[in-house]
């Protein structure tokens, strides 16, 4: 018990020396006009010695990114700052209580330019396995995959989607496909893990 106990202890210590404050902001200057603000969170469970992350596959029914993995979040309200969006889009998507999760900070943001949104990613602490009770309505599937296995998983390249391809990020785990912006914001979480000092100079 013990020995998991320091093993992540380190692992937290890691995220947050690679991470920005939990409270930061991404910077608008530069973006296209009406960009729209949005903000998910990265849930880490941490109740066993394996760290595992919780993804959700979005129903078919949604007008955007039907059927997709991503984490949960969605667009600010008006004058609702980020972390704080992505805490209620965790309990109205999951039904997690934000009182569940420990905040320990920001990765860097994600400019999807075909939709015009930037997004905000929060990475938040389980510390102890929640019952989710996901939103029918947007949510068809809660998914937890070991972050040693993510690690293992990735590769960077072309990626067809609706017609069209691209460059992206593609973790292939089993056949549940994670691509596009959640991959992206995979792989800078998992350089942080990977990172011996959480990736921060000095």
């Amino acid at each position: 018990m013990g020995a998991s106990m320091n093993l992540l202890e380190a692992f937290r210590d890691r995220l947050a020396g690679g991470l920005d404050p939990p409270t930061a902001s991404p910077e608008m200057e530069g973006l296209p006009i009406g960009t729209s603000l949005a903000a998910v969170l990265v849930p880490v469970l941490t109740a066993s010695a394996e760290p595992r992350l919780v993804f959700t596959r979005r129903t078919d029914t949604l007008s955007r990114h039907a059927g997709e993995i991503s984490f949960p979040g969605g667009l600010a309200d008006p004058d609702e700052d980020l972390p704080s969006t992505a805490l209620r889009e965790a309990e109205e998507e999951l039904g997690l209580l934000p009182t569940d999760v420990e905040l320990v900070g920001a990765l860097p943001p994600i400019h999807t330019r075909v939709t015009g949104i930037l997004i905000a990613p929060y990475v938040g602490l389980l510390h102890a396995d929640p019952r989710f009770t996901p939103n029918a309505a947007e949510i068809a599937d809660v998914l937890e995959f070991p972050v040693a296995k993510l690690e293992a998983g990735g590769t960077e390249r072309e990626f067809e989607h609706d017609g069209r391809t691209f460059r992206t990020f593609v973790y292939d785990m089993g056949g549940e496909v994670i691509w596009g912006a959640t991959a992206w914001i995979l792989r800078s979480f998992l350089e942080v893990v990977a990172a011996p000092d959480g990736g921060r100079d000095g």
